[in-house]
């Protein structure tokens, strides 16, 4: 069964750090990780999900929502069929549910989401 597993959320406190992962599994991603583009989303209570950072299929190219200022950095292993979001200097507005999608890059019907991990930010 093809799904992505989302890991890494948590309490944690002003201005730390925290890595979240996004890990590919099925038939699809075993053999082609590297065909799929991967995106991060989050989602505060009642609002939709807004897109915070991409990463292209090969792992090397990246774009950023630009009110994130360069804190979050996103990486993409496709030897081992998972992607990551790092956050750093993290704020309470970071507070959200992350998301991470994985979108095929020839075929776009091919796209899968992950479940969403809460990141609460105190102060």
């Amino acid at each position: 069964q093809v799904q992505l597993v989302q890991s890494g959320g948590g309490l944690v406190q002003l201005r730390v750090s925290l890595r979240l992962s996004c890990a590919a599994s099925g038939c699809p991603f075993v053999e082609s990780f590297g065909n799929y583009l991967v995106r991060w989303y989050r989602q505060h209570p009642d609002l939709e999900p807004e897109w915070i950072r991409g990463i292209d299929s090969a792992g090397v190219s990246t774009n950023y929502a630009g009110f994130l200022k360069g804190r979050f950095t996103i990486t993409k292993n496709n030897t081992e069929n998972t992607a990551y979001l790092q956050m750093n200097d993290l704020r309470p507005e970071d507070t959200a549910v992350y998301l991470c999608d994985a979108k095929h890059v020839l075929h776009p019907d091919q796209q899968y989401w992950g479940q969403g991990v809460q990141v609460i930010v105190s102060s």
